[in-house]
């Protein structure tokens, strides 16, 4: 006898608190402030891994060994240069044209370009990920340059993979703790569960679309200003307030307009970010090589008085999350704010594509093959039997 199904009905909540799927990509516990990357916390793999070995914990599901890290490095390094006809293709843009746009739209043309596009077994997608994966920063690089007038600077093998996008981005190959500062950032945003983009992701695979137009997708979601844009917002406010003396009388501002102070907050941590803390720290340390410190410490004053007031107008307790600190960390690297999001994405992308394998592969038995929830309609403007219809020549404005 098949087992019943029993389906809740619930609307109108942005599918909040409603789990769609399983997964063992990642957990998030946001009471306790912990996310685990296939079970090994965020904080070890900041700390003690490269985003390299990190990549291959989320597309083969566990820390590698010498020779397969050596494999994933390989494979990356040797994928990091783009097709002629895609860099042709960047340069057709605007200077003018969005950052997220200009990636978004580079991703199919990077599928009319994998060799291995038509191929659909497991490991053949998760080569498709690492060729995504090492030539997604290689176009954000180009196109930074492109619209600047410079030409795009090739990828250099000898470099790591956070290495390499700074070198390319910049011109100049950077220290080896900015390589490390870039390295830890993209591990801390490889992954976090079903958020908008990788739901959106998941869905598209689920039509067994190919990988590339998954991705496509999840680009598009990160995009919106909802998701993806809090770490140039942040960055904007700091400059905007500038002074710390200005931090007490912006913060209030934006409180008494019902706005919110952006980066502090979460939908799901209702305790600190675990990835904020990391990335405080590395916005500290760059400072000694900068000099910038005035924005980490613009940073945690609107960070003070943004949680005394939400505690004294709430009664509630305010914390940072992962783009909080990202901002001043990035500014530090010499990063353009409008490309802080598309950064997000270099880092996420490793993540989106464990999820599409994931999704692509799962038992039979597991869910159902192709997502297809269901609405109520609340339309019906003629009545029960629906809306007659009138010819053109007796329809009235409005009707």
């Amino acid at each position: 006898m098949a087992e019943e199904v029993c389906f809740t009905r619930v609307k109108n909540i942005g599918l909040r608190g409603v789990p769609v799927a399983d997964t063992k990509v990642s957990y998030i516990d946001g009471i306790k402030g912990e996310l685990l990357y296939r079970g090994y916390r965020i904080e070890d793999l900041a700390r003690q891994s490269t985003f390299e070995e990190v990549i291959h914990l989320l597309l083969f599901g566990a820390l590698p060994d010498r020779a397969a890290l050596q494999a994933v490095d390989q494979a990356l390094r040797s994928s990091r240069d783009l097709p002629e006809p895609v860099l042709r293709a960047l340069a057709c843009h605007p200077p003018s044209a969005l950052p997220m746009d200009v990636l978004q739209g580079a991703v199919p043309y990077l599928a009319d370009h994998d060799p291995g596009l038509s191929k659909r077994e497991k490991d053949d997608v998760r080569a498709q990920s690492l060729r995504l994966v090492a030539q997604l920063p290689t176009v954000l690089a180009a196109w930074k340059r492109i619209r600047e007038g410079q030409p795009p600077v090739a990828p250099r093998p000898g470099l790591s993979h956070a290495a390499n996008f700074l070198f390319m981005l910049r011109g100049e190959e950077p220290d080896a703790e900015e390589a490390h500062v870039f390295d830890v950032c993209l591990t801390l945003h490889a992954d976090h569960t079903f958020n908008a983009s990788t739901f959106a992701a998941r869905e598209v695979a689920s039509t067994h679309a190919h990988l590339y137009a998954s991705v496509a997708a999840a680009v598009g979601a990160l995009s919106g200003e909802l998701h993806g844009g809090a770490n140039a917002q942040v960055m904007q406010m700091l400059l905007e307030i500038g002074e710390p003396d200005r931090v007490e009388a912006y913060v209030k501002a934006r409180l008494d307009a019902g706005q919110v102070v952006m980066g502090m907050g979460h939908a799901v941590y209702k305790t600190e970010d675990p990835r904020a803390p990391i990335l405080q720290e590395l916005s500290r340390r760059l400072v000694e090589r900068t000099g910038q410190g005035r924005w980490i410490e613009l940073s945690e004053r609107v960070r003070d008085v943004a949680q005394a007031e939400i505690r004294r107008r709430k009664g509630q307790e305010l914390y940072p999350n992962v783009d909080f600190y990202s901002a001043s960390t990035y500014y530090q690297l010499g990063v353009a704010p409008d490309l802080f999001t598309p950064i997000f994405a270099l880092g996420r992308v490793a993540g989106w594509c464990a999820h599409v394998i994931e999704e692509k592969f799962a038992e039979a038995q597991e869910k159902p093959a192709l997502y297809r929830p269901e609405a109520e309609y609340v339309g019906d403007y003629c009545g029960p039997l629906g809306c007659p219809w009138v010819p053109l020549s007796e329809r009235k404005p409005g009707s």
